[in-house]
């Protein structure tokens, strides 16, 4: 396994049980992704894959605003030239050449959430964001365009029409749209927004973690190539995860009418 490059800094983690804390540390700069920010956050993906205790992550941010997006002038040469994922790092958006984690991901979003921020809440599972969160994609008035993700992805979230009346105008929007469009699944107050995605990711880290990361593979195969093709897949994982040994505990759990302690095999 290839040894990690070295953290920049910019992204803090916190281990709390099953759960890793991943925290956005710009803050000096409203958390906008200059390369070292890119790089960190890469990097802190990869610890989380590599990590067998760690079955959830919550990604958050530091400060009042979750991102105000690329740094285009710190940060725009490099991804125009190709940004490459880092040695012993995960691509977060899952568009750039790089392996993605297979464990769910929550992200909590505050403030500002603008362009690769939104890209970043597409590429993860479940998306909670505070009532003060402003959205936009705001590439086209910068003369670019949403590579991130946007254009993958967030028509499957929000529908067509809605997609594209962001993304063609780079208006913004608020966490109300962002709730009706599907682009979060809950909107609370600030302060209790990261103790709400912390109880979720509890609720998910207590399941079969075998289960849940079979789970996630179908359905994201199932998104991003089609019914037919996960389909085909499903007989394999069913034999994988029936003879497993969490499923013999789910069993046994179930009949005994206890909570499973599930080990992930």
């Amino acid at each position: 396994m290839p040894m990690p490059s070295s953290s920049t800094g910019r992204v803090s983690r916190e281990q709390r049980g099953h759960i890793m804390l991943i925290g956005l540390d710009r803050v000096a700069k409203r958390n906008a992704f200059d390369l070292d920010l890119l790089n960190d956050l890469s990097l802190a993906y990869g610890e989380f894959e590599r990590n067998d205790a760690a079955r959830v992550a919550v990604v958050f941010a530091h400060g009042d605003h979750f991102t105000a997006g690329l740094d285009l002038a710190a940060a725009g040469p490099t991804l125009a030239s190709g940004w490459e994922v880092p040695e012993g790092g995960c691509d977060p958006w899952g568009v750039f050449a790089g392996p993605r984690v297979s464990k769910p991901v929550i992200v909590a979003a505050q403030g500002y959430c603008l362009t690769i921020g939104i890209e970043l809440m597409l590429a993860s599972d479940i998306n909670l964001c505070a009532s003060n969160t402003r959205f936009a994609q705001m590439e086209v008035q910068r003369g670019i365009f949403a590579f991130g993700g946007a254009t993958l992805r967030l028509h499957q979230r929000a529908g067509w029409g809605n997609a594209m009346r962001w993304l063609l105008t780079g208006d913004e929007f608020d966490a109300h749209e962002a709730y009706r469009m599907g682009l979060v699944q809950e909107v609370m107050a600030s302060e209790d927004l990261l103790p709400r995605a912390i109880k979720l990711a509890g609720r998910i880290a207590e399941q079969a973690p075998l289960g849940i990361r079979i789970t996630l593979a179908s359905a994201r195969q199932a998104l991003l190539e089609g019914e037919t093709a996960a389909a085909k897949s499903l007989p394999e994982l069913i034999r994988s995860v029936m003879d497993s040994e969490d499923a013999k505990e789910g069993v046994r759990a179930m009949l005994e009418r206890r909570p499973g302690d599930f080990k992930g095999n």
